[in-house]
């Protein structure tokens, strides 16, 4: 097989018969990422980007405003173990954010893990941290080179040294710590074949029990299912430290089994509490013998019930809180109170209850905003929150429960004027009439002309919800002019089972027509036009863009699509894609194949039409959404596009999905997809009526320097 040329892949016989239907699959050889053909064409590809973005004569000028935009410190919200309080820092440029160790919330306190020593370029990442109940032990996870795989290891807080326990071959896990701090459970996997660790898939998972000085050989085994190898455990201890509660989920469906076990008795043998996946159900916390669970069961937008584990048969649940019109997306049994968080039109309102579900008080949010975290212990007095916006670069609160009083105790710290920017939400009619909210953020001098840059973002699935949030690449566009507008569409989580059940299966048309519909009102309002809107997503968002790219090209200026699910034919085949067929379906199913393959980007592709200017960014060790949907989908384009606009890929190299990537990678790709639109939509450059910088006072929140 030769290598491929500089631009379109070098196609190779191959086809496969799929239910009575032979699909080309010219270029599967692009599966393997590690031959010497896929290793030429990745690098082929990567210079022909670098070249054409080379000649954007903004590309400079844009990397540095990111680069000083970026350049603010970052604070997590501050928790509490034991007499010791935790925080999550930045200052401003860091590859990674530093855990540190106070006396106190507002204390400055020291460094106890600092994931930049790990590795030079930063490609070393602490991608989960869990600190025992005293305080004493914190279990952290790494990965390398933004891989979902982890290794966990146990440092002592007191002396900041690490203890000799080390645990491979972890991912989609937490870790729960036993109350007596004598060990912690994990979900662990069997280690891959060498050399296929970013492909092979990823099944049969189980929950271990691991002891403070064993070797991870004698962690002990709590729960397996080898005849159920799709299913998904993961491990939490109640807030008494009584109960260890397994729930399972088939892949990503949103329906759980719950089962427990009392860790009082040593065997803690685990009993079912629901055992059917006929809801989505989560233990909040244990008072006595009963169960608090957060649910859908009968209630879309969730409910909160009481299930005593004596008798936990449906038809004997208590409800506590009932369904609402808002969309309850977590419980916090905090200070003796159940503290809610709600969306409200995709944005965050909290409220608190008492644990018998009389309503006490609410904790105002701000306005189009997302709560972050949520950090307190049942017996604290006060909680401490993180809120988001797409002009607020994160802010800390503290709320008294007892005086329902909230204050703010740190402002966001990026340097830009948020009083000259507005956010507003508008609806959009689908094309079946169902309405869309569309979130728009621009410069408050920026008005509808028919010629504002817009860049269009997506993602619609999973029942993830999209909610504002700040990002200093979207900062930056919408200083230099540009509309930024963030779609709520139908397979997310913002309204409900049913918003979700909407976007899903034989219904997921419906958010390529949500998004289409928006890039249409975009047009009809007088915002933009064709060749001035670019849609942009990520992941599930990126088999988003890829199918509105190849289903209406005519509609689009410029398309992005960042580690996107693309072949829909055989996505189920590498890593993890197999727990998504409850979202796309299961294309060895023949009777869920025919919308499969009438959605799937790739197989969508036709040969002699003229595309827009397109840019598939992938990381080479994705090893979620591997990156051969990337490659397979960009030679396809190139091999059919009948216009001048180009086809590119660009490949992070020690890049995986996105999680734990270093500041630096991050702004060089920010970055790149800026310029890339700039150009690919004629865009000269408009800067800011006057300069939205300025000095931020003082900073006063906990820890801050």
């Amino acid at each position: 097989m030769p290598p491929p040329g500089l631009g379109a892949a070098a196609a190779q016989p191959g086809a496969e018969w799929l239910h009575g239907e032979l699909i080309p699959d010219p270029h599967r050889w692009l599966e393997d990422p590690d031959t010497p053909q896929t290793v030429a064409w990745v690098d082929a590809q990567n210079a022909r980007t670098e070249a054409w973005l080379r000649e954007v004569p903004t590309r400079e000028a844009i990397r540095n405003r990111l680069t000083e935009l970026w350049d603010y410190p970052r604070f997590g919200v501050p928790f509490r173990r034991g007499s010791r309080w935790f925080q999550f820092r930045n200052p401003g440029l860091a590859n990674q954010p530093i855990l540190y160790c106070m006396d106190g919330p507002d204390e400055q306190g020291r460094p106890l893990l600092d994931p930049n020593c790990l590795a030079e370029d930063g490609t070393v990442a602490v991608t989960a941290a869990s600190v025992s109940e005293d305080g004493t032990w914190l279990a952290y996870a790494t990965s390398s080179d933004g891989s979902d795989w982890q290794t966990w290891k146990v440092r002592a807080v007191a002396s900041g040294e690490d203890r000799p326990d080390v645990l491979r071959w972890s991912k989609f896990g937490s870790v729960a710590w036993l109350h007596d701090g004598s060990g912690f459970t994990y979900v662990g996997f069997d280690p891959p074949r060498p050399g296929a660790e970013h492909t092979d898939a990823s099944r049969c998972p189980r929950v271990l029990l691991h002891r403070l000085g064993e070797d991870q050989s004698k962690d002990e085994l709590l729960f397996s299912a080898p005849d159920q190898p799709e299913w998904l455990p993961d491990a939490a201890v109640t807030d008494d430290g009584r109960f260890l509660i397994v729930t399972i989920s088939r892949g990503t469906a949103p329906e759980t089994r719950v089962l427990v076990g009392d860790l009082r008795h040593q065997a803690h043998p685990l009993v079912p509490l629901i055992d059917d996946f006929g809801a989505a159900a989560k233990v909040v916390t244990a008072i006595g013998s009963d169960l608090l669970v957060l649910t859908d069961d009968r209630a879309g937008r969730q409910r909160v019930v009481s299930v005593n584990l004596q008798d936990p048969s449906r038809e004997r649940w208590r409800e506590l809180l009932p369904e609402s019109s808002d969309m309850l997306v977590a419980v916090h049994h905090l200070g003796g109170r159940l503290v809610c968080e709600y969306l409200r039109d995709a944005s965050a309102a909290l409220r608190v209850y008492d644990r018998g579900g009389a309503l006490l008080h609410e904790i105002p949010c701000p306005p189009a905003s997302t709560v972050t975290a949520v950090e307190g212990r049942p017996g604290d007095d006060c909680l401490h929150f993180g809120t988001t916006s797409h002009t607020d670069s994160g802010s800390i609160w503290v709320h008294d429960l007892a005086r329902a009083d909230t204050r703010r105790i740190l402002m966001g710290q990026a340097r830009v004027e948020a009083d000259a920017v507005c956010t507003e939400q508008v609806v959009v009619n689908s094309a079946d009439g169902t309405r869309i909210p569309l979130f728009l953020t621009h410069r408050r001098d920026v008005r509808p002309t028919g010629e504002v840059p817009v860049l269009l973002y997506g993602y619609g699935g999973f029942g993830v919800p999209i909610t504002p949030t700040f990002s200093v690449a979207h900062a930056v566009h919408v200083e230099r002019g540009g509309l930024l507008a963030v779609a709520v569409l139908r397979g997310g989580g913002e309204y409900g089972r049913h918003w979700h059940d909407a976007g899903r299966r034989d219904r997921k048309q419906n958010v390529v027509d949500d998004f289409i519909a928006c890039a249409r009102w975009l047009g009809e309002e007088g915002w933009s036009q064709r060749d001035r809107i670019a849609i942009t997503g990520a992941s599930n968002g990126g088999l988003l863009v890829g199918a509105c790219l190849t289903q209406r090209p005519d509609l689009i200026g410029a398309a992005v699509a960042e580690v996107g699910v693309l072949d829909l034919l055989r996505f189920h085949r590498f890593t993890i894609g197999w727990a998504w067929t409850s979202d796309f379906g299961n294309p060895d199913d023949p009777q869920e194949f025919p919308w499969i393959r009438q959605l799937s980007p790739l197989h969508r592709v036709v040969s002699g039409t003229r595309y827009p200017a397109t840019l598939l960014m992938t990381g080479d060790h994705d090893d979620r959404v591997v990156p051969a949907h990337s490659y397979k989908f960009a030679a396809a384009l190139q091999a059919a596009q009948a216009g001048s606009a180009p086809i590119l890929v660009r490949v992070e190299a020690s890049g995986g999905h996105g999680l734990g990537t270093p500041t630096r990678k991050l702004i060089a790709a920010r970055a790149d997809l800026l310029a890339f639109v700039e150009r690919a939509l004629g865009v000269a450059a408009p800067r800011a009526a006057s300069s939205t910088a300025h000095s931020r006072p003082a900073p006063t929140a906990p820890g801050a320097a």
